[in-house]
């Protein structure tokens, strides 16, 4: 039997929040249906967060009774939330984890949730207890784990260290995030093996950004420590507003091709993905697609017959 991994599409959040063009409700709904048709089964497709500042999460609310319902597939669906009233709200609208946010230095911080490390870090303590309250699953996203956009590289004992403080606070899970694709293999084993050690492989996720080329590279290096969970967007999409420089996150059909590859069992199929990206790639208005679809087409071109 294959080792299970799994990869949770955050196209519909992280892929489409700085996207300039506005994508619709109903089209995203679309996307997420295709999704899930193509195998996904964990998604992010939300944030509960003020849509001055992100206008392409206005419609968390509106979304959320739009998307697949589990009839015993088994979907797991997250909201992210930036504070307690995001929490509140996410859930309300009966999410039963929520991402929380939690950036390494006082500037991110500061432009993201306009709060300093110190009060961003109560916050998710804060957050933290109500959930457990509540009977609400959490995963805290240490981000910036490997470099700033604002201040630079990041030694890797502060995220180990805001990490532990998750983890006391009783975040369930902790994903650990290249938010601008500044990182690189090393430094993904030297922060996070340590804390596999200490905590468990199955307690991550890894998040990863493609700027530099190296999401592959980083992904393979947290297999080689154990991580099975990884975060991913269709076609690639993906930025922040609030970090410069930051471009798509890895494609979840490379990441998916990856996995499989090597062996792993991520229950998503590569070709059926491609109606997804073709209704990611209409609604935002731009060309979309990871590598390994850039080579299905070129193989297709050529008439052969592709098995993946």
């Amino acid at each position: 039997m294959k080792d299970r991994a799994i990869v949770n599409e955050v196209g519909l959040r992280d892929g489409l929040q700085n996207q300039p063009v506005t994508v619709g409700t109903e089209a995203k709904a679309a996307i997420a249906r295709a999704l899930v048709g193509a195998g996904v089964r964990y998604l992010e497709p939300v944030s509960f967060v003020s849509p001055k500042a992100i206008p392409q999460m206005a419609d968390a609310a509106a979304l959320t009774p739009l998307l697949p319902r589990d009839e015993g597939l088994g979907l797991h669906y997250t909201a992210l939330v930036p504070n307690l009233k995001g929490y509140q709200l996410a859930r309300d609208a009966g999410y039963p984890t929520v991402a929380l946010v939690l950036s390494t230095t006082d500037t991110f911080n500061q432009r993201n949730l306009n709060m300093s490390l110190e009060q961003a870090t109560a916050s998710c303590e804060a957050i933290i207890q109500a959930a457990r309250a509540d009977g609400v699953a959490t995963r805290t996203y240490i981000s910036g784990a490997f470099a700033c956009p604002y201040d630079g590289p990041v030694p890797v004992t502060l995220p180990q260290r805001l990490t532990e403080r998750m983890f006391e606070a009783g975040s369930d899970e902790v994903a650990i995030a290249d938010t601008i694709g500044a990182g690189n293999p090393r430094q993904m084993k030297d922060i996070m093996a340590p804390l596999i050690r200490d905590f468990g492989a199955e307690r991550f996720y890894v998040h990863l950004h493609d700027t530099r080329g190296l999401a592959a590279a980083m992904a393979w290096a947290a297999l080689d420590l154990g991580v099975r969970r990884f975060d991913a967007s269709l076609g690639g999409l993906g930025g922040c507003p609030f970090a410069p420089g930051a471009t798509g996150n890895v494609a979840t059909e490379d990441l998916v091709y990856l996995l499989e590859s090597c062996g792993l069992d991520t229950g998503i199929e590569i070709q059926a993905l491609r109606e997804a990206v073709a209704l990611a790639a209409e609604a935002t208005d731009r060309p979309l697609g990871g590598r390994i679809l850039t080579w299905i087409e070129s193989q297709e071109a050529r008439g052969k017959q592709i098995t993946l």
